[in-house]
């Protein structure tokens, strides 16, 4: 189903609650469809000297539309950047059997006043590598839509960082498993005056184990609201969805889980925790876990939130050790972030991550 045939979606429907259809489309006008320029695309390794021979960028044929862009048929920020992107869209291709020891990046940057991306991803059967995608840019208004499958038997870090400017984002992922496929998905925001984040993940085959790991810092007037689906849909599948925000100023973040265990998703194991530290008092947050277990033959299925301002004794503690009261709270902020962050990947990944957000944190706090 195309754009121009789905109706504007309603503030009922809880995915659009709290960032309505008209606050993060570009113009606000739901039938217009704006041209938009094309986002750059870079690949190199976070490590000089290492090649990452079998991973590519290349231009989407038919065939890689039939095969990798099969979620959100019906769904209105899928259909829209499809429509916004003219059809066109890239492939990150990583070849079957392929084990890099290096991760590599990919750099996304964002110009102009409308840009956006569409990328398919095509990881290869028994690959094994770490990813890490910037997302980063002083466009006005960025949409990313990510579509595609991790191969069967694969071990895969995906992680996606965005730091737009003072711009909107939206960004769509629609994201198949294989057979045991084990992936370890982590999102990093620190960026974009308003972020709108649809992430959906489907595990239809048998042993799949998925990981979805959040740590976003939001200041000032800042709107964050990210929606994450997970489908259970085969026997033996494991999922953990660990979401952890920081909010200061006027900031705002959302934080939704929907678990699905549909019926003959046998032995499935799922579970949600979300973790947000306020850092004002005109900060909020909001975590809506949500669970729909249609199958009676299920390890577990639990959810939980929590909410809390910084802790006075951890600040004492702190002040007892030096640190004035900015750089107590910074170290705070940053352990609460780190707790996911040192989840999402490797040693190098994860040192490369927090030298990026320690970075964030200084330029935002």
């Amino acid at each position: 189903m195309s754009y121009s045939e789905l109706e504007e979606p309603s503030r009922a429907d809880h995915l659009w609650r709290y960032t309505s259809w008209k606050r993060i489309h570009p113009s606000g006008q739901f039938n217009d469809v704006p041209k938009a320029t094309k986002a750059t695309l870079k690949l190199r390794s976070i490590e000089d000297g290492q090649d990452f021979e079998g991973v590519t960028l290349e231009v989407a044929s038919e065939e890689d539309f039939e095969r990798l862009a099969v979620s959100g048929s019906s769904d209105v920020s899928t259909q829209f950047l499809r429509a916004i992107t003219d059809g066109d869209a890239m492939v990150l291709r990583v070849e079957r059997k392929i084990r890099l020891d290096a991760p590599v990046q990919l750099d996304i940057e964002c110009e102009g006043d409308i840009c956006a991306l569409h990328l398919l991803i095509d990881i290869g059967d028994l690959s094994e590598m770490e990813l890490i995608t910037r997302i980063s840019g002083d466009a006005s208004w960025v949409g990313i839509l990510r579509q595609g499958r991790f191969g069967d038997g694969c071990n895969f870090n995906d992680v996606v960082i965005n730091q737009i400017g003072s711009g909107r984002i939206l960004r769509t992922d629609g994201i198949n498993l294989g057979r045991d496929a084990q992936v370890r998905c982590g999102a990093i925001g620190s960026g974009s005056s308003r972020c709108k984040s649809d992430l959906r993940y489907t595990m239809d085959q048998s042993g799949s184990s998925l990981k979805v790991n959040g740590s976003i810092l939001s200041a000032e007037g800042m709107h964050n609201d990210y929606h994450v689906e997970i489908f259970h849909l085969a026997p033996e599948t494991h999922s953990r969805l660990n979401w952890h925000s920081a909010c200061a100023g006027k900031s705002r973040t959302i934080g939704t889980g929907m678990l699905r265990i549909e019926e003959g998703a046998k032995g499935a194991d799922a579970a949600q925790l979300f973790h947000n530290l306020l850092l004002s008092k005109d900060a909020e947050a909001d975590s809506i876990p949500e669970l729909e277990v249609s199958e009676n033959d299920v390890v577990g299925c639990g959810h939980g939130t929590a909410n809390g301002p910084v802790d006075d004794e951890q600040m004492f503690y702190l002040s007892t050790r030096g640190f004035n009261e900015p750089e107590a709270r910074s170290v705070l902020i940053a352990a609460h972030l780190n707790s996911t962050l040192s989840e999402m990947g490797s040693q190098v990944v994860h040192e490369h991550l927090l030298h990026s957000l320690t970075n964030d944190l200084e330029a935002i706090m």
